[in-house]
């Protein structure tokens, strides 16, 4: 009967053990300070203070702030706009819904790195930012040469290294997966998401308050309405089980 009340992880086993596995990949790759000690980026006017206007100035003025927070320098981001002419909906074998175009884009050049954003985005603050990261974050991989692009989970890490960089609240309350875009995770029968689920970002940010010792952080309430009992689920199962192979160093 007390069974009924165990803590529950959110996330299938896979998805659990590539969360954990590469929270420590990219504490290798970019110190594990910045995804425990640093201050999660909210959408408030104290970590984006100027107004979004749908003109460029405003949107390069706010790549350039996204830039900085995942430490790299404006200067080697271009910016360039671009509409999304399609809009038809097609569905796969499965009549499931396939995404058409996309609301940003990586382009690395020889000289330079290029990020474009679709216009749709330029009004909605969380959708904008959580785009400029998760691009940044091609960088910061790709450009960086810390991987190839062809990782079976390239884009799942994407997302990930995004929230590693504190902008899991932007992409976490925005999921962009799709149920026409599941594989499997590699030697199983489980279902791999391309990009990361709702799930699966409230566990990863829960291991940020975890490591804080924080059931309840500041931050909760800027989570969505969908994100919070999936991020209550997941801080309880770490703080009651301890349950994960990237914990905080009192519980090693």
């Amino acid at each position: 009967m007390f069974g009924w009340f165990k803590p529950l992880c959110p996330v299938d086993a896979e998805a659990k053990r590539w969360i954990e596995c590469r929270l420590r990949w990219l504490s290798g790759q970019f110190g594990q300070e910045t995804f425990t000690r640093r201050a999660l980026i909210l959408p408030t006017r104290d970590f984006f203070p100027d107004p979004i206007d749908g003109s460029f100035a405003s949107v390069r003025n706010l790549l350039d702030q996204v830039c900085r927070y995942m430490d790299v320098d404006p200067d080697r981001v271009e910016l360039e706009l671009f509409k999304n002419k399609n809009n038809l909906w097609l569905v796969n074998d499965d009549g499931k819904y396939l995404p058409i175009g996309a609301a940003g884009l990586y382009d690395k050049r020889h000289d330079k790195t290029v990020i474009h954003i679709e216009t749709s985005e330029m009004s909605n603050l969380i959708g904008l930012v959580g785009t400029m990261a998760h691009e940044i974050s091609h960088l910061r991989l790709m450009g960086e040469e810390r991987v190839s692009g062809n990782e079976y989970d390239n884009e799942l890490l994407t997302d990930l290294t995004a929230v590693f960089h504190g902008f899991g609240i932007f992409l976490g309350n925005l999921p962009r997966n799709w149920d026409s875009q599941y594989s499997l995770w590699p030697g199983t029968t489980l279902k791999r998401p391309e990009y990361m689920t709702l799930p699966m970002f409230a566990y990863a940010i829960a291991h940020t308050a975890w490591f804080r010792g924080e059931r309840k952080p500041s931050w909760y309430p800027f989570l969505s309405f969908d994100m919070k009992p999936n991020f209550k689920q997941a801080i309880r199962y770490l703080m009651e089980t301890h349950d994960s192979t990237f914990a905080p160093q009192r519980m090693k």
